[in-house]
């Protein structure tokens, strides 16, 4: 592949700043794209995200834009980095004013809500013979951007492209790790923010360290059952994509996922918790997705099965936990 010298990266929310801060620090050229003006202008003028990264100061090389085509032309990569639910219409607008050549590398996790389709299904919707990487993994944005050790994992059906990626990004204090299956990396890191949810609303009932293993422990069971199902392969889910991300996104207050499920958990309707969490939380949209992607191929999925009836208003948290934990007798598998 050509060098890698000028990166765009599309969103600046926590996790966008952050891989922006260590591209540039590694000495990359980089502009760092936001949708709204107001956003950009205050970080011009703190040379901070006050809103997601408060009181982290950012390179003064990096570049700061509310123009998306000064953002994606002429660059050699193209870090998305925009939730989930929005990915499609913001990679349909950088699609018109990108080279169709330059690889895309994504680091949101989710599954679209109505499609019921990965990023990348999306993303060769929208451009047949886009070149598409996956980077996921256990990663605090928090962490990256102070530079705390970080492993993580890039997955693309192009070989030299997920090695291109992985040298990219690679430092000191970020490694990268490469993995061919494309499907389970994505699935991984959507998935565990279901679960995710699950755990919260296990600590908010206060139902202790035992209940939260367990509600961890099955729930890799069954995202490993639908990666399966659609194709991925079920070392994937004991990886830094599967377990990993599980264990950090379950067991930090840095998770959003989790800390909604703490006031779900507490009492609070779950779009109240949701609001006061203030960002994204991707777990309330991919429930509803596996959902529905589970009841279409036959998978069981009883953790998703409860956190959906919950989100619909349908249980309480304390009744989902009870149905769990009073299912039929089974083997363990």
């Amino acid at each position: 592949m050509d060098e890698i010298k000028k990166i765009g990266v599309i969103g600046a929310g926590s996790f966008g700043t952050a891989l922006a801060m260590t591209l540039t620090q590694k000495g990359h050229e980089v502009t760092l794209w936001a949708r709204r003006t107001e956003q950009i202008e205050e970080m011009r003028r703190t040379r901070q995200n006050p809103r997601y990264l408060p009181e982290i100061p950012l390179p003064e090389t990096l570049d700061l834009t509310d123009d998306l085509q000064e953002a994606v032309t002429d660059k050699d990569l193209l870090l998305m980095a925009v939730p989930a639910q929005t990915f499609r219409g913001v990679f349909t607008q950088v699609s018109a004013c990108m080279d169709a050549r330059t690889p895309i590398v994504n680091v949101a996790k989710g599954i679209e809500k109505g499609s019921l389709l990965r990023l990348s299904e999306v993303a060769r919707q929208i451009l047949p013979e886009v070149r598409y990487a996956a980077l996921s993994g256990p990663s605090h944005a928090e962490e990256v951007a102070r530079a705390l050790p970080t492993t993580v994992v890039t997955a693309s059906e192009d070989a030299d492209l997920a090695i291109a990626v992985q040298d990219v990004f690679s430092t000191e204090r970020f490694r990268v790790y490469t993995n061919e299956d494309l499907i389970g990396v994505e699935l991984g890191g959507a998935l565990k923010n279901i679960i995710a949810l699950g755990a919260g609303i296990s600590d908010g009932l206060r139902f202790g360290d035992n209940a939260k293993a367990a509600m961890m422990t099955r729930g890799i069971t069954e995202m490993t059952r639908l990666g399966l199902a659609l194709g991925a392969r079920a070392e994937t889910f004991a990886g830094l994509a599967g377990i990993g991300d599980l264990i950090v996104t379950c067991t930090s207050m840095h998770s959003r996922n989790r800390r909604c499920g703490i006031m779900i958990g507490e009492g609070m309707a779950p779009e109240e918790a949701v609001k006061n969490v203030g960002m994204v939380v991707e777990g309330m949209f991919t429930a509803e997705a596996a959902y529905e992607l589970a009841d279409r191929l036959g998978v069981e999925m009883p953790i998703t099965n409860e956190i959906y009836k919950l989100i619909k208003g349908q249980i309480t948290g304390k009744e989902a936990v009870m149905n769990l934990m009073g299912r039929e007798r089974k083997p363990e598998d």
